[in-house]
């Protein structure tokens, strides 16, 4: 009896328990539903595509301007592309051209020539000197060529202007033909004046340059600007105004900033015209605008000369070399105006 007892109370147990067992793993439990990230898809930028190299009967040529013209940059080439061709090996434009470029062309200077035609003909293509372009006086429409704009010609010499030397380096010279000055019974000088066919010829020409190679207003400049102690063309009689006015080239100041300046500029030259301090001021104002001229304190001959070309060019009225209230008061409004970069 009592072990029928145990056998049953055993069963119970067994059975209990495979019941459990089947309830855990009957139960449900619901899935939490999971979204996997789609890869993102990464597009590329599109790529601007360059302009092409021209060839044109095996000569390689590239017009437009893809570099940054805010920076004055600029690709394009007004010529063929000069290439190496190395034995052996081939030289190509696949990557042609980077854009990190400018052009060698920064300044553009303007003389006279001091003869008449024919002579300065022979002088600019026989002898040492020479300049890219003359403009003759000959009435017609015609402007000579002399050498390649991408060549140096040698028509500055020596010569600087703001941080640049020897600008045969990155300039286009143009001589004018004009027979320059006589002295009167003062020694002073008497300039000759230019035709007005010859000033529509030159700013056609000037236009041109300056708007190819980007050519700031403050890099248009005369010979006696940039060496003023020993030059002095195109002189006094050249009309940089009307380039400006009419033409939009180069600098000029404006009238309204000169008479701000007036009535101070004179006070200053009243009460000051021989101190030292003034002098310095006065010179440093004209090396701050350009020129190069070393700062001694003194009213020296270089810095007579140097006022004077500033004269020729900005206050042709009076040329003598002395600093009055006018010519004072406009180099404080072109400093106003084309403020060192």
């Amino acid at each position: 009896m009592r072990k029928t007892l145990y056998i049953i109370g055993l069963s119970t147990f067994v059975f209990s328990c495979t019941s459990r067992q089947n309830v855990k793993k009957n139960t449900y439990k619901p899935k939490t539903p999971t979204t996997q990230a789609k890869p993102a898809v990464q597009t590329k930028p599109p790529v601007a595509q360059k302009p092409k190299v021209v060839s044109d009967h095996g000569v390689d040529f590239f017009t437009t301007n893809i570099a940054d013209p805010t920076k004055n940059d600029n690709t394009a080439s007004y010529g063929s592309i000069v290439s190496a061709k190395p034995g052996g090996y081939k030289v190509v434009k696949t990557f042609f051209p980077a854009v990190a470029q400018n052009f060698r062309q920064r300044y553009l200077i303007l003389h006279y020539t001091a003869l008449a035609d024919d002579k300065s003909v022979t002088v600019l293509t026989q002898q040492a000197v020479s300049a890219h372009y003359l403009v003759n006086n000959a009435g017609d429409n015609e402007i000579y060529q002399l050498v390649d704009e991408n060549k140096r010609a040698y028509h500055a010499g020596v010569s600087a202007w703001r941080n640049d030397k020897n600008l045969n380096d990155n300039s286009i010279g143009i001589e004018i033909v004009n027979t320059g000055y006589t002295t009167d019974s003062t020694g002073k000088r008497i300039f000759a004046p230019f035709s007005d066919e010859q000033v529509k010829k030159v700013a056609a020409l000037v236009k041109d340059i300056v708007t190819r190679y980007q050519i700031q207003p403050t890099n248009v400049l005369g010979h006696s600007d940039i060496a003023p102690t020993r030059k002095q063309d195109p002189g006094p009689m050249f009309p940089w105004k009307k380039l400006y006015d009419e033409y939009q080239v180069g600098m000029w100041y404006d009238e309204a900033a000169k008479q701000t300046y007036l009535a101070t500029a004179q006070a200053d030259l009243a009460a000051r015209y021989n101190d030292a301090s003034f002098i310095f001021l006065i010179q440093t104002s004209l090396q701050k605008f350009g020129y190069a001229l070393d700062l001694s304190g003194q009213w020296d001959d270089a810095t007579k000369k140097t006022i004077e070309a500033f004269q020729y060019h900005f206050r042709p009225q009076n040329y003598d070399g002395i600093m009055d209230a006018e010519t004072w008061a406009i180099l404080q409004a072109l400093n106003q105006k084309y403020t060192v970069k």
